[in-house]
């Protein structure tokens, strides 16, 4: 895909890697409509501001993911605005514990209602419209968390974004749209900030991201130093029983996510 003047939906736009999406779409050439909740209209109408200065259309369109009347507003605010879709980038995502008995149960669905139904309502809106024109592309990002059941909801939702990825890129291949996974590992972002800065920046996933528009991939794990973890979780599953069953990396996994708990 072109990326000069084509239009692209970036939901999760106001957040580290989808803001640094942003970015790199608009520096590409593309038109952009960036999406996050009605509570971060502010950055989002600032870094519409600052992407026209690559000399592309952007606009800020509000939207809660959990509500499918909005996603259907942005979609219609996206073709008043450009006339097509040629692109989405589902970005958004909410983190969780580690362990499910720390979380409630409307943490519980609230993750699920972000990572997998949301993502699923933003595919099932733009569909539509990407088959009539046969061609389109369509990003997820999913987890290395999503290859190894290890961080609570969190990675279950992740799970269910790779089986979600998976079957509608089999069942839009015949229409001219690609549907990709990047799966990124931890990187720079508020998610991870009690990491420190010795992560990589976001900017990793975001070049993968644009990369996966231009030429619709599979799954992308990104940084690439987790392609080797992914492999052995793939091979050896009941390894990862074994080493994520052990009592004191449970103790370990959790207790900095127990320390953050008020």
């Amino acid at each position: 895909m072109r990326l000069n003047g084509a239009s692209a939906i970036v939901i999760g736009a106001s957040g580290g890697i989808g803001s640094a999406t942003a970015r790199a779409l608009a520096q590409a050439g593309a038109n952009l409509v960036l999406a996050a909740p009605s509570s971060e209209r502010g950055a989002l109408e600032a870094l519409a501001a600052t992407l026209e200065a690559y000399g592309v259309r952007a606009i800020a369109v509000p939207t809660d993911v959990t509500v499918r009347a909005e996603i259907n507003n942005l979609v219609k605010a996206t073709l008043d605005a450009f006339g097509r879709i040629d692109a989405l980038a589902y970005i958004a995502g909410v983190g969780s514990s580690p362990s499910l008995c720390d979380s409630t149960d409307e943490e519980i669905a609230h993750v699920f209602d972000v990572n997998l139904v949301g993502c699923a309502r933003a595919m099932h809106a733009v569909l539509p419209v990407m088959k009539a024109q046969r061609s389109g592309a369509i990003v997820n990002i999913g987890s290395v968390a999503g290859e190894a059941g290890v961080m609570g909801v969190y990675s279950a939702s992740k799970f269910g974004v790779r089986g979600l990825t998976d079957t509608v890129r089999r069942e839009v291949r015949a229409d001219g749209i690609g549907v990709s996974l990047i799966e990124p590992g931890f990187v720079r972002t508020q998610m991870n900030a009690a990491m420190g800065d010795g992560l990589p920046g976001p900017e990793v996933v975001a070049d993968a991201v644009v990369d996966s528009i231009r030429k619709p991939r599979r799954v992308r794990i990104v940084p690439k130093r987790y392609l080797l973890p992914v492999v052995l979780a793939r091979a050896f599953p009941g390894l990862l029983d074994v080493i994520f069953g052990d009592a004191r990396i449970q103790r370990r996994l959790n207790r900095d996510a127990r320390a953050r708990t008020p």
